[in-house]
């Protein structure tokens, strides 16, 4: 193997240096989730779906969020409609 491959020069770490203002993390995604993002891209002609996961989390830190106490009573609104 030696003859074949030369790695005396190697270097360890990342191919891709991570632009400034970026940070590599890990993070697990259920597979419908990652697959609905690729495929948005996929039908877009192209694009990155890591891109289009970070808009969409900015976009959800940029909306007004309703407090826990309004959400809470929204859904049992909601429920006791449902049910009479």
């Amino acid at each position: 193997m030696k003859k074949e491959y030369d790695f005396s020069k190697g270097q360890r770490g990342p191919v891709l240096k991570v632009p400034p203002g970026k940070t590599r993390v890990t993070i697990r995604l259920d597979d419908d989730v990652l697959d609905w993002f690729r495929q948005q891209v996929d039908d877009a002609g192209s694009g990155n779906y890591q891109t289009l996961i970070n808009e969409a989390l900015r976009s959800f830190m940029h909306r007004k969020q309703e407090s826990l106490e309004s959400t809470l009573r929204r859904v049992i609104r909601d429920e006791l409609r449902r049910t009479g």
